[in-house]
């Protein structure tokens, strides 16, 4: 199992601040000087979207890669042939992707994407949120859903992934998993749920996941 110890430390820090992303710059900062570990820097492409990417075979057109980290879900977003924007709130991880990928044809980006531009609305055929959503606390989240939807394209789709748990159950120490019910409100102002898996992964122990797929209505 990753050792979370840091991460859990300076996100109790940063949300008792107020600020439910300053964490993330902090935590790539001290991992690049070789005090911390990013627990999700599989240094690998997600296999939960690729496993998604291999079934559903979007046609490739313009696609968000929202909390990219050290680049590896977008760069394989791209060899599948998308115009991929990969986002990340901290600009060492973005550095750091550019660093590893220097001949990508990804546009890599540090932003925030609670101040998404303008010009980026409804500006992409997939969006793609991996385990961003889980590492916000429940009240950060209404704002990131809402700017997630508003950069899709109509006709356009939404993939979520993140870990899932039910509504009785704890939620437990960051990444905090969602529930159903938190997943399928994403189906809202003009969204539709095309998908929704519920599966073990296969980690040691396994850890219950939640993937989704919402289609902006035209």
């Amino acid at each position: 199992m990753t050792d979370r110890t840091r991460a859990r430390a300076l996100a109790r820090e940063s949300n008792a601040a107020g600020d439910a992303v300053g964490w993330f710059e902090r935590l790539y900062a001290e991992a690049e000087r070789g005090d911390a570990l990013v627990p999700w820097a599989d240094l690998a492409p997600n296999p939960h979207v690729v496993e998604w990417l291999e079934r559903a075979a979007p046609t490739p057109g313009r696609a968000l890669d929202v909390g990219c980290g050290l680049g590896d879900t977008a760069e394989e977003l791209a060899r599948r042939g998308h115009d991929v924007l990969a986002i990340d709130v901290s600009p060492t991880a973005v550095a750091a992707a550019r660093a590893r990928f220097p001949q990508s044809r990804v546009d890599y980006r540090a932003l925030d994407l609670r101040a998404l531009p303008s010009a980026l609305a409804g500006a992409f055929d997939l969006v793609v949120e991996c385990y961003t959503l889980q590492v916000l606390p429940a009240p950060a989240r209404g704002a990131i859903v809402a700017t997630l939807r508003r950069a899709v394209a109509p006709g356009g789709m939404l993939l979520v992934v993140a870990r899932g748990r039910e509504a009785d159950e704890p939620e437990g120490e960051m990444p905090w998993p969602l529930t159903r019910t938190e997943i399928e409100a994403i189906a809202d102002a003009g969204f539709v749920r095309e998908s929704f898996e519920d599966f073990l992964d296969d980690e040691k122990p396994p850890v219950r996941r939640f993937r989704a797929t919402f289609r902006r209505q035209t």
